[in-house]
């Protein structure tokens, strides 16, 4: 979770993660947590600033070859 996207906008201060969104969020994270445990999986949450989170994600786990990710087109 990215706290950049719990401030306020650029343009009219509102919050960009609304309580409701956030809720709707928290629970679809829950939900796919659940689901990849009963496959045999986990899902790595964590907060903070992306670049920083993966980059030390990347040095813990050690032998990653790739990492694929999109960028949040930002209309202005």
């Amino acid at each position: 979770f990215d706290p950049r996207h719990y401030l306020g906008t650029h343009c009219y201060g509102f919050p960009k993660t609304g309580p409701h969104r956030l809720r709707f969020l928290l629970e679809s994270v829950k939900d796919l947590r659940e689901t990849l445990k009963t496959k045999g999986s986990t899902l790595v949450v964590r907060r903070g600033k992306p670049e920083d989170v993966v980059r030390d994600l990347i040095i813990q786990l050690g032998s990653v070859s790739a990492v694929v990710f999109h960028e949040e087109v930002r209309v202005i």
